[in-house]
């Protein structure tokens, strides 16, 4: 008997994965923001390209120390709490913006986008599993792809509110000014993360179970599954694949996005406000990345569209580099089309077959996010000198990223 084609989802999950996009929308908007501000830091607070990568440090760090206790408090209280969780921390990060711009002090800004990133550690450790959870695993590549859609247009919004309330203002006030700017920007979004999460508290989730943890029977031999003995977390190989392909695509993307403003300015010569605006342009292109990506996985196996995608990022990186004016730039923005799909791409491919260890494995894979604290250090040392030359340096990244997507993705273990 022919197995019916699985569903997208179901009708009793439109209401939950709609809410879900919006927490996927809500994240790429603040971490888009975080990249623009290391534009204003340097102009207001005198920074060095390579010491506003700190910004990135102190994001990204936070996923690296609060990506397991979130995936243990998700276990234990489930994904609403979760989600409320993360929403509670997100909302004081963005609230301490406010004594951090009072002090006119990077330190204090550095903790405010520390508790920050573990908010945003906690929501991206609950959300993947969660979204994954409405509707068959067949389909969780998919979702998971149409929810990091919503992602990017988040980072759409982002660089658009960064450049139109920071760059814009700075360069027509003084610094005190300009951090009341950052100031007022960040009471905003505190004010909506809190209304969102008041409107979740009244959402009724219902007992989910992750698809990857229990596979329907007609789909074992379509996933290559071992059902006889029962593996431990460390013996899949394809999950540790994607813990080490997500630290490489993590900080290829982070470094990326946080120079980018840069070489318009150096490369280019535009004002920083216009750099920006590209930016808004640059985060279109992602967004569009990730809407294709989701249409040819109908046709295209995930992990061949992964290895296609990261060939397209290699080359592109080599064209950035060469400093050729508008060919460069125009190879800028495709770099970030051909990154579209990789985050989810691998986040799925890594939680295939794990049965019990699903959650955990999420906890683990979202830890891999640390690679975007320490490459833009990395990146910002070369670009102190050269910033075209900086875009050499990812890649290193997608040629790992390359190797999981053609030979490390298949569901495997250990003996």
């Amino acid at each position: 008997m022919i197995s019916q084609k699985p569903a997208f989802t179901e009708k009793k999950f439109v209401i939950l994965i709609t809410f879900a996009t919006a927490l996927f929308l809500l994240w790429g908007l603040l971490h888009a923001m975080s990249d623009v501000l290391n534009k204003h830091f340097q102009n207001v607070l005198n920074l060095s390209k390579s010491k506003s990568g700190l910004i990135q440090l102190s994001v990204f760090g936070a996923y690296f120390l609060m990506s397991v206790p979130a995936g243990m408090f998700m276990k234990r209280f489930g994904y609403k709490y979760g989600i409320l969780f993360g929403l509670a921390l997100f909302a004081c990060g963005t609230f301490l913006f406010v004594p951090a711009a009072n002090a006119q002090s990077f330190t204090y800004f550095r903790i405010a986008l520390f508790i920050l990133g573990c908010g945003m550690a906690t929501l991206e450790t609950v959300a993947h599993p969660f979204v994954a959870s409405l509707g068959d695993q067949r389909t969780s590549d998919q979702r998971l792809n149409f929810a990091q859609s919503f992602n990017a247009v988040g980072t759409i919004i982002g660089p658009f509110l960064g450049s139109y309330f920071l760059l814009k203002s700075a360069s027509t006030v003084t610094s005190s000014t300009s951090l009341d700017s950052v100031k007022t920007l960040y009471i905003c979004i505190g004010c909506c993360i809190l209304f969102i999460a008041v409107c979740f508290a009244f959402i009724k989730v219902p007992d989910l179970t992750d698809p990857h943890a229990v596979t329907p029977a007609d789909s074992q031999e379509a996933l290559n599954i071992d059902t006889e003995k029962e593996q431990g977390l460390i013996q899949h190989r394809h999950f540790i694949a994607a813990v080490v392909a997500q630290f490489f695509n993590v900080a290829a993307q982070a470094g990326t996005w946080a120079y980018f403003i840069n070489y318009g300015v150096d490369v280019m010569h535009y004002n920083d406000e216009k750099a920006a605006n590209f930016m808004v342009l640059f985060m279109a292109f992602m967004a569009f990345g990730r809407f294709v990506g989701t249409y040819l996985m109908k046709f295209i196996a995930p992990n061949v569209l992964l290895a296609i995608f990261s060939v397209g990022s290699i080359l592109a990186c080599l064209v950035v580099a060469q400093s050729w004016g508008w060919v460069s730039y125009g190879a800028l923005f495709m770099v970030n089309f051909f990154f579209s799909i990789m985050f989810p791409t691998i986040f799925s491919l890594g939680l295939k077959n794990l049965g019990k260890h699903t959650q955990q494995a999420s906890s683990f894979i979202s830890m891999g996010v640390v690679g975007g604290a320490v490459f833009p250090l990395i990146m910002g040392l070369v670009a102190n000198k050269n910033v075209a030359h900086a875009y050499y340096l990812p890649i290193i990244c997608y040629s790992v990223i390359l190797l999981f997507a053609i030979r490390f993705y298949k569901v495997r273990h250990q003996a």
